[in-house]
């Protein structure tokens, strides 16, 4: 693989472009964020599950573990109620699936936790933002 002189001046724009769309997201659109960086990363995760790729697969889904569990960490039991609960207790679900299929090398089990995610994010779209508009607008 040949060095891009490049490389390290791309990575630094893709940071702070990271760091500016964090720093200019409002809460709803964060929860975005996050569940969109675990998206990507069980997909990535998947795509090296079935051709290869023990170390970086690993470092991959505990990084979507490490984001679903900020999901959990975020969650207000006492504004949500029961909806909180049941999130908690699917993401919870999703956390333990993501490591048994790292160590059982079962990508389909990447695949529905990817689905699981794609329709609560789904869901969460939909919401109304506390201001009034709809979180896709």
């Amino acid at each position: 693989m040949a060095f891009s002189p490049n490389a390290g001046k791309l990575d630094a724009y893709r940071s702070t472009a990271v760091h500016s769309g964090v720093d200019a997201a409002d809460p709803h659109r964060l929860v975005v964020m996050l569940m969109d960086g675990a998206l990507e990363r069980i997909a990535a995760a998947s795509g090296l599950m079935k051709h290869g790729g023990g170390a970086e697969k690993a470092q991959l889904l505990h990084r979507a573990v490490a984001i679903i569990d900020e999901l959990r960490n975020g969650l207000n039991f006492q504004a949500g109620g029961a909806i909180a609960t049941n999130l908690d207790a699917l993401y919870e679900y999703m956390c333990r699936r993501l490591m048994q299929a790292n160590a059982q090398n079962k990508p389909e089990w990447l695949d529905e936790v990817s689905r699981l995610l794609g329709e609560i994010r789904s869901a969460w779209l939909q919401m109304p933002k506390a201001n009034g508009r709809t979180a896709g607008r």
